[in-house]
């Protein structure tokens, strides 16, 4: 019998799912409210590495990296300015070729980065440094580009105190002319313009600045007493510096990646060969016209520049071996005026180095 009382149809089947739902809803809010409120108190012994393993995962150090280096880990190593076997037959045959020249003076230094193995004679004596000052200049203004004091662009405007005759094409621009740093950084080297490096001088302070610079980079020998072309040789540096200067960039010791890079492709763009990679080339067997060609096709790539006031010579660069090694190599030599010999000297102490470090002998002795 009824009650009285009409029953919605499916009222007895909805209700229950409900009630379940509505219960899963509280529990569920209880629960995240409960696990934030653990999270919280948690958080500051989880910072300080104070609850055991997990702590320990996430304090684990990883060994410091330099600002310079970071991204540089995979692959090859760069290797490091840091003697530590001499060649000594490399020095030997130096200082013979040396001694049969009585009335030059002479300076040599060789140091392959990977490895640490090293040639030298009188490396550290200061010789008239004519144009191969220019690569420590380029290396001084493009930390300033690194580190924001000059802009890849900026104009340097040419003035009467600048003005360097010899090598070069600005000189002969009229006074004002206006002259970006690029430009300015890039025909120092590719053509060896005197007006462009002392712009570069006079922008990065002065030739006193520049001086303190080359201290502050470990280059003693290296001294600018006079705006280029400084024919007289007051100016000075040694084969340690330059080839040093190549080497800070190099290793990534000096220089950010991009800057080391711009480094590197503005020294691609000296246009003279005839001194080391000549006498590399020579050493290997060959003689061209075009030695750096020549070279590529032995898998060797040499970056360099050279100096040349008639009375002292000098050529410095980066050695890219064919197996994939890199050494610096640097030579100096004082003598008479245009000499052919000094420039004769400075390719044979090249050709000598290239016979210990590319010739028959060499793969045993890459062999740390």
């Amino acid at each position: 019998m009824s009650s009285g009382r009409p029953t919605r149809p499916g009222s007895g089947s909805w209700g229950r799912p409900l009630r379940l739902v509505l219960r899963l809803l509280v529990i569920g809010v209880g629960l995240g409210v409960i696990t934030g409120t653990a999270l919280k108190l948690l958080a500051p012994r989880l910072a300080k590495g104070g609850l055991g393993g997990i702590g320990a995962l996430t304090t684990t150090k990883l060994p410091p990296v330099s600002g310079a280096l970071q991204g540089l880990q995979r692959g090859l190593p760069l290797g490091r300015f840091e003697p530590r076997t001499e060649l000594t037959a490399l020095s030997q045959s130096w200082a013979a070729l040396a001694a049969a020249q009585k009335d030059l003076k002479v300076s040599g230094y060789l140091l392959v980065l990977d490895d640490g193995r090293y040639a030298q004679l009188n490396a550290d004596t200061p010789l008239p440094a004519a144009s191969s000052i220019k690569s420590p200049v380029l290396l001084a203004a493009l930390e300033d580009l690194d580190a924001g004091k000059l802009r890849w662009n900026e104009p340097l405007i040419l003035s009467k105190e600048v003005i360097g005759a010899g090598a070069g094409w600005m000189a002969n621009k009229p006074l004002g002319t206006r002259f970006p740093f690029y430009e300015a950084a890039t025909e120092m080297i590719r053509v060896s313009d005197n007006s462009a490096t002392n712009l570069l001088i006079k922008r990065l302070g002065g030739k006193l600045a520049v001086n303190a610079r080359f201290q502050g980079l470990g280059l003693g020998a290296s001294v600018i007493n006079n705006w280029l072309p400084d024919l007289d040789g007051t100016n000075t540096t040694s084969a340690h510096d330059l080839a040093r200067t190549i080497a800070l960039v190099d290793t990534g010791d000096k220089l950010s990646p991009r800057a080391r890079d711009l480094f590197r492709e503005i020294m691609g763009k000296s246009r003279t060969n005839t001194l080391i990679p000549l006498g590399v080339l020579q050493g290997l067997g060959g003689d061209s016209s075009d030695p750096d060609g020549e070279l590529l096709a032995k898998g060797i790539t040499i970056y360099n520049k050279t100096g040349d006031i008639g009375i002292a010579y000098a050529d410095a660069g980066l050695i890219e071996l064919p197996n994939g090694q890199r050494a610096v190599a640097a030579f100096m030599v004082k003598g008479p005026f245009n000499d052919p010999r000094s420039t004769d000297l400075i390719r044979a102490m090249a050709a000598a180095a290239a016979k210990a470090l590319v010739g028959p002998a060499a793969a045993t002795a890459a062999t740390p």
